[in-house]
């Protein structure tokens, strides 16, 4: 049992704690512990994701208590992938943060990192209840870090998004204690075993709260018609906090296939009783996400519907309800998450410098930096749209090529290719405005330093890395699928998991 496994949880924990009691140390001290510590936890989820790349399960069970009496992690390709993902977008908008736009306050870096808490414990518990205390914790986090740098744009947003979510919460609760009732555990790989055996009479029950479950887990994820709160808020935050929660959806998205797969489909797969409702609510979440592309009038707010498009390609990916749509879902997932990461840190540049206007898709001055951010524009647009030769085309073409059935493809096909074409089209009005139809001088307002401008480079760097190394990103997430679509593993490691000896047994076997 290694305690590398708890390090992702701590770690944050711990940093953010310091940056608490340190806080009189100066912004300086805080800047250089932040971005310190994300670094390490990044170096942590590489090596993670190296020993999880054999297809071994590790666990580590608190207390030592043996499930599923205890509070168990779980380390298996798919937890592995999400914290790769999580600690690298991190670390760039802490570095983005720290360059001077991490003001006004200076509660910006602890909230991050009580945030990547939440995150990491969310990605490697296998207890349905600590799954709901994590989401907490990072909900807590993301209430202060949606109202860092006050206004009433967004106390309003806030508001919205706090009681939307502590209604979640709730329906999680009466979720959970509805399974517990029936199935007297929630250790997910007990579930498991246990729903399969599960009595006729019983069935509907655990349906039901399933279907509750799926409730949560659509709200988190922005899936319509539960995603109304989504462009407002991350319209409304920071840059670097907008940029950060373009992995609050892809939480959901995570938790939907963790849960499902293992909890309700130990036979293989998604279970039954949920395919009915996701391909009718990826094509209408998908559309809503287009239209609301096409009509926005902000920059961010455009880029935040971008965000629902792509939680609508992802749920397309998982009505397929197969390994081989789940693994491209899966490089979707990485793609779509750094590259409107990028987005919302380039439209926070160009808000900065375009004076009253600020991101408004309105004619208003030239940029002060039009050049760069304009090819920066282009290739992130690109790649966000799914046009060659950065990663979201290959992340549409492999979703793509999975359908199983004619009929599949009359519906995927042109479902991903029409939202593609009114993207681009949505893009190119935005792109054409913003950089080409200006008048006036340049405003006063500052240029972007150099930080700024290198880790938006660096998340379109990412998309062309998955891109150049699709062969091998895809091989690891199809080996991730197959892994969550055959739980059986994963609920025979649980099982016969024991806890390491205590001294005083040690004693008694060997006087």
């Amino acid at each position: 049992m290694s305690h590398l496994l708890i390090l992702p949880i701590l770690l944050p924990l711990l940093t953010g704690i310091l940056l608490l009691l340190c806080a009189r140390w100066g912004m300086r001290w805080a800047r250089a512990l932040s971005v310190g510590s994300a670094a390490l936890l990044l170096v942590l989820s590489l090596v993670l994701l190296r020993r999880a790349d054999g297809g071994i399960l590790e666990l580590y069970a608190l207390g030592n208590w043996s499930p599923p009496f205890g509070i168990v992690l779980v380390l298996d390709r798919l937890a592995a992938l999400m914290l790769v993902m999580t600690s690298t977008l991190a670390l760039l908008c802490l570095i983005y943060a720290a360059s001077g736009r991490d003001g006004p306050g200076d509660s910006l870096h602890p909230l991050t990192h009580f945030l990547l808490m939440g995150l990491n414990g969310a990605f490697l518990t296998g207890d349905l209840f600590n799954l709901f205390v994590f989401f907490e914790v990072l909900l807590i986090a993301s209430y202060g870090m949606l109202l860092h740098g006050g206004g009433p744009e967004r106390a309003r947003a806030g508001l919205h998004y706090v009681i939307l979510n502590l209604a979640g919460s709730a329906l999680f609760l009466i979720s959970v204690s509805l399974l517990y009732g029936v199935l007297g555990t929630l250790n997910m790989a007990d579930m498991g075993r246990k729903v399969a055996s599960l009595d006729a009479a019983d069935l509907p029950l655990v349906h039901t709260g399933g279907l509750l479950l799926f409730l949560v887990f659509g709200l988190k994820a922005a899936i319509a018609p539960l995603y109304f709160w989504l462009p407002s808020a991350y319209a409304a935050a920071t840059g670097p906090v907008a940029a950060l929660f373009a992995v609050m959806t892809k939480v959901g998205i995570y938790t939907l296939v963790r849960v499902y797969c293992q909890v309700f489909g130990l036979d293989g797969g998604l279970p039954e009783f949920l395919q009915p409702w996701l391909w009718p609510l990826a094509l209408i979440t998908l559309a809503l996400g287009v239209v609301g592309t096409l009509a926005a009038r902000q920059l961010r707010q455009q880029v935040a519907y971008l965000v629902v498009v792509s939680v609508g390609t992802l749920m397309l990916g998982l009505a397929l309800n197969s390994a081989a749509a789940l693994g491209a879902s899966l490089y979707y997932l990485l793609h779509s998450t750094w590259i409107c990461a990028a987005l919302f840190l380039l439209a926070d540049v160009v808000r900065s410098q375009r004076g009253p206007a600020e991101d408004s898709i309105v004619q208003g001055p030239p940029l002060a930096q039009s050049a760069i951010l304009g090819l920066m524009f282009f290739a992130a647009g690109v790649s966000v749209v799914g046009m060659p030769p950065l990663s979201g085309f290959i992340g549409k073409i492999a979703l793509m090529q999975t359908v199983d059935s004619t009929a599949q493809a009359m519906v995927l096909w042109p479902a991903l290719l029409l939202a593609g074409l009114f993207t681009i089209t949505a893009l190119s009005r935005s792109g054409s405005t913003l950089f080409w139809r200006t008048q006036g001088a340049v405003t006063g307002a500052g240029r972007a330093g150099a930080v700024p401008l290198l880790v938006i480079a660096a998340f379109i760097a990412l998309s062309l890395g998955l891109s150049l190394g699709g062969h091998s990103v895809m091989a690891y997430t199809r080996a991730t699928a197959e892994q969550i679509f055959h739980p059986q593993a994963y609920v025979q490691a649980i099982q016969d998991f024991r806890p390491l000896p205590s001294p005083h047994d040690a004693q008694e076997v060997h006087p």
